[in-house]
């Protein structure tokens, strides 16, 4: 290890992040300019801390890794994270979001919806679900990382894992969504370069682009660790195609992986609350375009060089990623990177990561404690607006303290998994609710709460007894029932909760909204004016 080197990147990068945070302390005056950045952000900030909060290295490392054990099926995701994450989410829910909590003057996404269904139990129970259910995909996050530098630097876990959570939780705490936006816009900018560099690199390391896949199709005959040697029975057919339809490891491609992000990606409350800090639709317009192509560079390049890293690790050992990675999928893209390329190029990539981690840890963090600050305290002690930016920095260091536990007592080749459920959960718990919000002005306070309950309740459900990875680490079914699953029959231990509480979620909010007094005429007007 080059100490001089390594030493001198790292310090030259925590200098940038330090001037960056510090402006934007210098610049947080108020509650909105805490919460919603004052609602001024340039569209350049916006989209790169949108791209940035979104792609964190549960994409790169996590994500990379499930490439490296499914092959480039995951493809798919890329493009429902441009189409879905980038082109709907702006142009459809994004200005109206925007519009919207400009006309109800809303800081938070729970407080959004709140105000848009006038009930109080919407606000503190979906800031009770952020606050409780987020940590999970921080410390998926933080792993990532300190996976990588355990990995690429042989520096102990336990030290990488504590030092970054350290670090984001300062600028968060004193430059609340400033911090987090400046920070990002330049974490992603890093990363946005680090990636390309990354996909030529691999390229080039194997051959050229019609070599490197034409190599990655012979090995259809090479079956990943995750599934057994009965290669047909479990739906694997290679490593440039789509499983076998209805198989289950089409079941877990598809419905956790790619259905999971690609649609959870609309009801992320850190990625929502980026549409209330422009001041007009013209920016989200410009930010459309930057956030695409962030997107498409950062997903692409992982998602490429996880099913490539076969072909190397085979070339060169004989085994699949998987196999050379110790049967860590979160470990894969630190050892293709030890393995691979030069020192100094580790180096880069690191910070390339760090980048990615504290992009999306700061929006995380950010969200967690506004959410106990502004959405559960103040809502529940009824206290006076701006009263709660004390305690959401106080929730945001218990945020940080929570992801570090779990970061202790997670299992291995949990990045990718304790992602797709954090995503599952919210699109069960808030889409429904979230997009009758926008377009639907018959839905009802009672509605969107039978909603709300609803994917909750049964997306917790599935995640305890019916989807197995999370069913089986938890042991409660297996306690209760002698099963992992109450239902083992195939498909259903590999069908994600998104499946199963989604659907729930939105047929509750119709039918109950239906059969429920409309909302007030003037309500209504009030949230919708200025929208077409």
């Amino acid at each position: 290890m080059d100490i001089l080197t390594l030493s001198i990147i790292v310090v030259i990068y925590l200098i940038m992040i330090g001037y960056v945070g510090y402006i934007a302390w210098k610049r947080t005056k108020s509650a909105d300019d805490y919460m919603v950045a004052g609602r001024e952000t340039h569209p350049y900030i916006m989209a790169l801390s949108y791209g940035a909060t979104f792609i964190s290295t549960a994409a790169i490392v996590g994500f990379g890794g499930v490439a490296a054990n499914y092959g480039m099926g995951i493809l798919w995701l890329v493009f429902l994270n441009i189409l879905i994450g980038i082109f709907i989410a702006f142009v459809f829910f994004g200005k109206r979001t925007r519009k919207m909590g400009h006309n109800l003057d809303a800081l938070t996404f729970p407080e959004f919806l709140s105000r848009r269904f006038n009930s109080k139990f919407i606000q503190y129970f979906s800031g009770a679900v952020i606050f409780i259910g987020m940590p999970l995909y921080a410390s998926a996050v933080l792993i990532g990382m300190a996976r990588f530098v355990e990995t690429t630097l042989q520096i102990d876990y336990n030290i990488a894992l504590i030092v970054m959570a350290i670090i984001v939780a300062v600028y968060v705490i004193f430059g609340g969504i400033r911090g987090v936006m400046y920070t990002d816009a330049l974490q992603g900018t890093i990363m946005f370069f680090g990636m390309i560099f990354l996909l030529i690199a691999i390229y080039w390391l194997l051959g050229g682009v019609t070599d490197a896949h034409q190599a990655l199709t012979n090995l259809v005959n090479i079956v990943p660790q995750s599934a057994t040697a009965k290669a047909t029975a479990t739906g694997f057919t290679g490593w440039t195609t789509m499983p076998a339809l209805g198989s289950p490891f089409w079941w877990t491609l598809v419905s956790s992986i790619i259905l999971g992000v690609g649609i959870g990606v609309l009801s992320q409350p850190q990625l929502v609350v980026r549409f209330m800090t422009v001041k007009s639709n013209r920016e989200l317009n410009r930010a459309v375009l930057i956030g695409g192509v962030f997107i498409f560079i950062t997903t692409f390049t992982a998602y490429v060089v996880g099913s490539l890293s076969n072909v190397y690790f085979f070339e060169t050992m004989g085994q699949t990623a998987v196999q050379a990675a110790g049967g860590n999928l979160d470990k894969v893209i630190p050892a293709f990177i030890t393995a691979a390329m030069p020192l100094w190029f580790a180096y880069l990539f690191m910070i390339t990561l760090l980048s990615a981690a504290m992009s999306t840890l700061s929006a995380q963090f950010h969200v967690q404690g506004t959410a106990l600050g502004r959405d559960v305290y103040e809502t529940v002690s009824r206290k006076k607006r701006g009263t709660s930016v004390m305690v959401a920095r106080v929730g945001i260091a218990v945020a940080v303290i929570i992801a570090v536990i779990l970061g202790y007592i997670l299992p291995g080749s949990i990045v990718a998994v304790g992602t797709s459920m954090w995503f599952g959960i919210t699109a069960a718990a808030f889409l429904a609710m979230y997009t009758a919000a926008l377009f639907w002005k018959r839905a009802t306070k009672e509605g969107a709460i039978a909603g709300l309950v609803a994917g909750s309740v049964l997306s917790l459900f599935w995640l305890v007894f019916g989807f197995k990875k999370s069913a089986a680490a938890l042991g409660i079914c297996q306690a209760l029932t002698g099963n992992a699953t109450i239902i083992t029959a195939s498909p259903w231990p590999t069908v994600d909760p998104i499946i199963i509480a989604l659907p729930l979620a939105v047929i509750m909010t119709i039918v109950v909204s239906l059969i429920t007094k409309p909302p007030a005429k003037e309500h209504i007007d009030k949230c919708f004016n200025g929208i077409n």
